[in-house]
This record gives C-alpha cells, structure tokens and sequence, in this order.
C-alpha cells in the first residue's frame, strides 16, 4: 500500500478547493452575462446590484455571530479548567503545535462523540466537544479531534466556506429574480427563433446554476474535511490517533433522541455528520468515514 504524504495531501485539497471556487465564480460570470443579453442591461443592472446587497447582508451577519448563533443553537456550555482538564490540556498542547492562539473552549451535552470549530478568525475562534467525546476518547484520540478542529481554524475554513456562501447566494437571489421578472418584463427578440432559444437557455440555466453550484460547494465542504484531517496529523504528528477517534464514531451506535439534539443547520461543522445519514457521493457534507479512515492509515 502506497505511503500518503500529509505534505502532498494539503497541498492536493488546497488546489482542489480554489479550482471549485472557481467553477463557481464561472457559473455566476455565465449566468449574468446570459442574463444581460435575454434582459435590458440597465434591469439586470438592478438585479445585480439587489442580489450582492442581500446575500452579503445576510451572510456578513451570519460571519460575525457564528460562533455565537452554532454555540447556542447546540446549548453548549464554557468548559471548565478543573472539570475538563484534558480537554484544556489537549488544545493547549494543539495550540502550541499549531502556533494559533488558544480558542474558547465549550462543551455540549450528547453521548455522540463529535466536535466542531467556529469563528470568524483564529483571534475569535471556538471550539465545542461533545461530553461523549470526553468519556469515550483516549488523551490521543482527543488530541486528533481537537487538531482536527484546529486544523479547519487554521485553514481559514469559515472564511472560505463564508466566501462560497456569498457566491452560490448571489447565483440563487439573480436566478429567482430573473425567473420571476419573466412575468412582468418584455424581453428582446423574444419573438424571434435564435430569441426564443436564448431564452430557454436562460431559463434553463438560471434553474440548474444555484443546484449545480450547491453541489460544487458539499464538495468543497468534502475537501475541507480531507484538508483537516491531513493538517491535523501535521500538528500531532501522529495519524493513529485522530484514525482512532474516527473509527470509534463509526463503531458507536447513537438513539434517534441523541440525533435530534443537534440542529441539521450546523451539521456540516461537526467532525462527523451527527445523524448518521447514509449519504454518499455529490449530496454528502462530509467524506466517507471509511475513505477518512484509510487515509489516515496510508499517512
């Protein structure tokens, strides 16, 4: 079995990633030049300057209270220094290995082992763990997870996905206001045959663009968990450890009142998808646990 370099392994998700930024920020420039040419420039103007303004908006506030809106969406709590001392101990030793500052640490109640990391800046950054993971996970387990959460604070990964965010938000808000000013507005050679096929292309197009460009971004979502988990074993040095971890939440058997403890809204943040959906391929938040697993091995 061949060797995985973790060197090789971010650099690899790191390109992959920009490259699917990039397939987004091409389906927008397409969509509003197909829409410039089917609507009067100065509407589409309009539609422009309306879709930055509220997608921007909305997602600048979600930015800026992440950390805040994940935490109390969960009813995490701050860790305590004497009542989880390995917790403490464990990212105090990530945050040395890292050379990040030290995040606020919080716990959630839910026998699940699982963790997430939010904020805007590793400066505002926190980090939750599951009381199950605290219970069940050894000093070195403990400590994957927790550079695995690091590793999403040191890579930016808020920001990063906050940048999609704003992108497949303007596709979505240009397609609908485009689909619905259909009704109301005249369009150029409309009456025409080339007309009325550039026409269906925009329709076409405005319809599929926010899927496919939602789709693009569950991938990025999947890169970034490679690029996590390959920069985690940069910090500790030691793959077995977060490889353990991941193979003990795969073992663990979770009732469905665990599950609905924790909001769908903030699933794609955790380390693991917390229910358990049997979702593969373009549709998955997160990579096959037994891909993540066999990587780790190989590294």
């Amino acid at each position: 079995m061949d060797r995985l370099s973790f060197h090789d392994q971010i650099r690899n998700n790191k390109i992959k990633s920009l490259a699917l930024i990039i397939v987004i920020f091409i389906f927008f420039l397409i969509l509003g030049y197909i829409i410039s040419i089917i609507l009067d420039p100065g509407f589409f103007f309009i539609i422009m300057i309306i879709s930055i303004v509220f997608s921007i908006s909305y997602i600048l506030i979600s930015y800026y209270n992440s950390d805040k809106i994940a935490l109390a969406s969960v009813k995490a709590k701050p860790a305590s220094r004497t009542q989880h001392r390995k917790f403490y101990h464990a990212a105090e030793g990530m945050s040395l290995a890292s050379g990040l500052p030290m995040p606020k640490l919080y716990v959630m109640e839910s026998k699940q082992i699982n963790a997430f990391a939010s904020g805007r800046s590793p400066e505002h950054a926190v980090i939750c763990v599951t009381s199950g993971c605290l219970e069940k996970l050894d000093k070195q387990e403990l400590e994957g997870v927790i550079a695995h959460e690091m590793s999403h604070i040191a890579n930016f990964d808020i920001r990063y996905m906050t940048l999609t965010a704003v992108m497949i938000g303007m596709i979505s808000i240009i397609a609908q206001i485009f689909l619905r000013s259909l009704w109301f507005s005249s369009t150029r050679d409309k009456d025409n045959k080339a007309g009325a096929i550039l026409l269906l292309i925009g329709i076409l197009f405005a319809i599929l663009a926010p899927i496919v460009t939602q789709l693009v971004s569950l991938s990025i979502s999947r890169k970034r968990e490679y690029l996590a988990d390959s920069t985690a074993v940069k910090f500790t040095r030691y793959p077995p450890g977060l490889k353990k971890a991941l193979q003990k939440i795969k073992d663990e058997h979770t009732t469905k009142e665990e599950m609905h403890k924790t909001p769908k809204a903030v699933a794609p943040l955790f380390i693991s998808d917390p229910f358990k959906r049997k979702i593969s391929g373009l549709f998955a938040t997160h990579p096959p646990i037994d891909s993540r697993i066999s990587r780790l091995g190989r590294m």
